[in-house]
């Protein structure tokens, strides 16, 4: 009789076994609270109040420590309020910092950049383009090749001129320009 018994508590399939939170607190050998913190994140899978699917959560967890292990965290470490207010008061003052940058002139928005190079490129490809037609009714009577040379560098150098000028004030959006504006009258 006692081989029945225990044939009827094997089972091949533990897809439906579900467990309580006390006996997944033994299983993975966390605390209770941070068994309800694990089911609020998606890792274990409740099935019914205080009620998790074994094989699922277990699953789940394993293949967080996993990841974790990857990534060299601690899945199971509790969040340290402290820790975090002081993180999020560094990136609050990176932020502050960024945007002192951005007003001063030291950095730029790459949205900025991108259209300032583009327009100075274009007219930099523009003026370049345009050698060939403004030199050639100029050299084609003149058979002095100093004098030719001086002209085609003297054409260059003011074509690489359009690359030089450099003014903080051309990376400034709009955008930017208006908000420094209305800050002026707060």
């Amino acid at each position: 009789m006692e081989r029945n018994t225990f044939d009827l508590m094997k089972t091949k399939d533990i897809t439906a076994v579900t467990v309580s939170s006390s006996v997944l607190e033994d299983i993975i050998g966390v605390s209770d609270r941070r068994i309800r913190q694990l089911a609020d994140e998606g890792i274990l899978v409740r099935a019914a109040k205080g009620r998790y699917n074994l094989q699922s959560s277990v699953k789940n967890y394993i293949l967080t420590l996993k990841i974790a292990a990857d990534s060299g965290e601690d899945p199971d470490s509790e969040l340290n309020l402290e820790e975090v207010k002081a993180q999020h008061e560094k990136v609050k003052m990176h932020i502050t910092q960024l945007k002192l940058a951005l007003m001063q002139g030291e950095v730029h928005k790459s949205t900025d950049v991108e259209h300032v190079m583009k327009d100075m490129l274009s007219s930099f490809r523009a003026r370049l383009l345009n050698v060939p037609a403004k030199l050639a009714p100029l050299l084609t009577m003149r058979d002095n090749p100093d004098w030719i040379r001086e002209a085609i560098t003297k054409e260059i150098i003011e074509v690489l001129g359009e690359l030089k000028d450099y003014n903080p004030k051309d990376f400034y959006s709009e955008e930017y320009i208006e908000s420094n504006e209305n800050d002026d009258y707060e």
